[in-house]
């Protein structure tokens, strides 16, 4: 069985459900053994019990800079170096201009930006040269969406990292990639709306793109796979859009 990440060191930071949880168990069928975070300790351990025997779980909060240290600490302890990490914790949810508030800006730039920012830096001196960051952004990088403003401004300034870094870590070979979702079939998208309003925001959003339909996140997580593996060895500082042609047509 071809394994093209066996013996990779992975982790992957919001790795409970949806986008994060498809790429563990992808980096794990590859060959990796994964380390993942999540906030609730319930389904943390159900996703380690899904991904199988290649994973770990360590609870934490990506925007709390402590948890971030033991999450580090403990993969020192274990596995002692880092080959692949998947920069994923994030979210947001919906507010129009002239209602946005504190907290919501506070929130979604403390986990989207301010986590992901730290998430990388405190790995540095785990990660090996060579080395590939993943970074998770959005279609919003580079589309308006209505309501939608701050989360879009964040995934925004992700997109930048990925450039900054690249330039950053050249000396040390390590690859910085985003991978760009369009609308992905998750809890975290559903979870947008009421539960009877999900469906008509499905179908909405699968009417944008065309292909016709919603990704699903094993099709995103096949995708940082790729990104994390020595076939995208050239690959640097890019956005790989993974959205159906939503944002390209």
């Amino acid at each position: 069985m071809n394994q093209p990440l066996s013996e990779k060191i992975a982790l992957v930071t919001g790795g409970t459900s949806g986008i994060g949880l498809a790429t563990a168990k992808e980096l794990a069928e590859q060959g990796a053994r994964v380390f993942i975070t999540g906030r609730r300790q319930a389904e943390l351990d159900a996703a380690v019990n899904e991904i199988g025997a290649r994973a770990t779980g360590i609870r934490a909060d990506a925007s709390v800079m402590a948890d971030l240290d033991a999450v580090y600490a403990q993969i020192a302890k274990s596995a002692g170096r880092l080959d692949i990490l998947f920069a994923n914790a994030g979210g947001g949810d919906m507010l129009p201009l002239g209602a946005i508030t504190e907290e919501h800006f506070d929130r979604i730039f403390a986990t989207n930006v301010r986590g992901v920012l730290f998430t990388v830096q405190k790995a540095l001196p785990l990660l090996v040269d060579g080395a590939s960051i993943v970074l998770t952004g959005s279609t919003t990088s580079v589309m308006g969406t209505s309501s939608f403003s701050v989360y879009s401004a964040s995934k925004a300034a992700v997109r930048n990292f990925a450039r900054s870094w690249s330039l950053d870590l050249k000396a040390r070979g390590i690859r910085v990639n985003v991978v760009s979702p369009g609308p992905v079939r998750t809890p975290g998208l559903g979870g947008l709306v009421a539960d009877d309003q999900r469906q008509g925001l499905f179908d909405a959003l699968a009417a944008q793109v065309p292909l016709g339909r919603l990704g699903e996140p094993q099709e995103i997580g096949k995708v940082v796979a790729f990104l994390a593996s020595n076939a995208a060895s050239f690959i640097n500082g890019a956005e790989l859009f993974v959205d159906g042609g939503m944002a390209q047509i």
